[in-house]
């Protein structure tokens, strides 16, 4: 997906509910339903559950069905629920003019960061961006590109050094010269709509006071390189889009990712800003959620990234995401965050290493022995899955398309090959990818960051 140069409208229509539903009773709701399904689930998977205790006993086959099947989809029926009855409230100021800074840290980046930041300096924002850029020890021209920014693009920016290895240094540095009440983090290589920082700010000055940061919505800009990035298009534009909504639905977006995301400079600071983590950006958030905050995400917030377009890439980056989050429950345990939503959110996170396992472990070697005629654990009722999956990801990509992407003045790219691809085999890489990250954590085995 290219990004637009055309601004987003500032008066947004959004739709309505008829009837107004607290986030209580959403929450309430969507569990009920998905419980509800889940039961109906284990109904049907009697049979299925008979034949497979008789080869590795009841208790075993509870927990590989319970794996593959019962706690996926009851995540899935509670994912479609909470997005069903999600409606993102308008904002209060859609044109705000409120100075911010915008952090940026480059290794090694001098082939995007010029562009990155010309995307910067086209936004239709009102009020003042002053940009940091802290070369993290790059060995290459970055610095000059940096320079030659500030000297051709009609933007504020400032150069800072930072010796220390680690994007988590390189942040710290900047954030020590930031004046302004918001600050705002943003990749070497990501591109901006030229209304993403306008949108990002409407959200948080539209949000309560509680509200101390807000995740700005990424989608893949290089998606026509190969069948990897055509697949993780979709990835970004169904899966971690619909996790996010959820998540800013009940108030505790996990992840304010650091590619795009804005924050109270005051909050960061309050936490000793970012951590020394792989995942700087999980522990950082959920450090702001033990203390009662609460994050938001705005999905008409558009950033455009690079994503791994070799399978190794993909592996590293992805590993590092499920070690970041293992890290996160380290630090964090769910029971001690404050909120009720946000304990639910967080302690989903401790069964996603039992449904990686469940899934590399038994699902894949099953498909295998289907092959062989051998339908223990995969057979003719995992079919069954199939149209709720196509119905949940419908559901989303009409959201997507008609609420963001036309807002946004942008379009869909036909790409069936890569979605196809996404729904059939994308879980088959992701799952043993997961699982690998878990393991590196466990025997903390050598930080790689790219």
């Amino acid at each position: 997906m290219e990004p637009s140069s055309i601004p987003a409208d500032p008066f947004i229509k959004r739709r309505r509910n008829k009837v107004y539903l607290s986030i209580n009773k959403k929450f309430v709701i969507s569990h009920l339903i998905s419980l509800l399904w889940m039961a109906f689930s284990i109904y049907l998977s009697l049979p299925w559950l008979k034949d497979l205790s008789d080869i590795v006993t009841l208790p075993i086959s509870i927990l590989i069905i319970g794996g593959i099947a019962y706690v996926p989809g009851y995540m899935n029926a509670f994912l479609l629920m909470s997005l069903l009855l999600d409606r993102q409230p308008s904002f209060k100021n859609p044109d705000p003019d409120k100075e911010v800074t915008l952090l940026v840290a480059a290794f090694n980046e001098e082939k995007t960061i010029f562009q990155t930041l010309s995307y910067v300096a086209g936004q239709d924002y009102h009020g003042k961006i002053k940009v940091i850029v802290i070369d993290n020890r790059s060995t290459d021209n970055t610095h000059l590109e940096i320079v030659r920014a500030q000297k051709e693009l009609n933007l504020a920016i400032d150069i800072l050094k930072e010796p220390k290895t680690g994007k988590f240094h390189a942040l710290n540095k900047g954030l020590q010269h930031v004046t302004t009440e918001y600050v705002i983090t943003l990749d070497a290589d990501t591109l901006l709509h030229p209304s993403a920082v306008r949108f990002l700010v409407s959200r948080m000055e539209s949000s309560p006071e509680e509200v101390c940061a807000v995740a700005g919505s990424m989608l893949v800009r290089n998606s026509r390189e190969n069948l990897l990035t055509k697949t993780q298009e979709w990835d970004y534009y169904l899966g971690i889009a619909s996790i996010k909504r959820l998540q800013g639905l009940y108030q505790g977006t996990l992840v304010a990712q650091g590619a795009f995301s804005l924050y109270k400079t005051d909050s960061v600071r309050q936490v000793n800003g970012w951590p020394d983590a792989i995942g700087e950006d999980i522990v950082l958030t959920w450090r702001l959620l033990q203390k009662e905050w609460k994050v938001y995400f705005e999905p008409l917030a558009a950033a455009f990234t690079d994503v791994p377009s070799t399978l190794s890439h993909f592996a590293k980056q992805r590993s590092r995401w499920a070690r970041g989050m293992i890290e996160g429950l380290n630090e964090i345990k769910p029971w001690n965050q404050p909120q009720i939503y946000t304990k639910y959110l967080t302690g989903v996170n401790l069964v996603m290493p039992y449904l990686d396992m469940m899934y590399t472990f038994f699902w894949i070697p099953g498909l295998m022995l289907a092959f062989f005629g051998y339908f223990w654990i995969v057979g003719p009722m995992t079919l069954f899955v199939l149209p709720l999956t196509m119905l949940s990801y419908g559901i989303l990509y009409m959201y997507q398309k008609h609420y963001v992407f036309k807002n946004l003045n942008l379009k869909v790219r036909k790409n069936i090959l890569g979605f196809f691809t996404f729904i059939l085999f994308y879980q088959m890489i992701m799952s043993p990818i997961s699982v690998w990250g878990y393991l590196q954590e466990l025997f903390k085995s050598k930080r790689v960051w790219e």
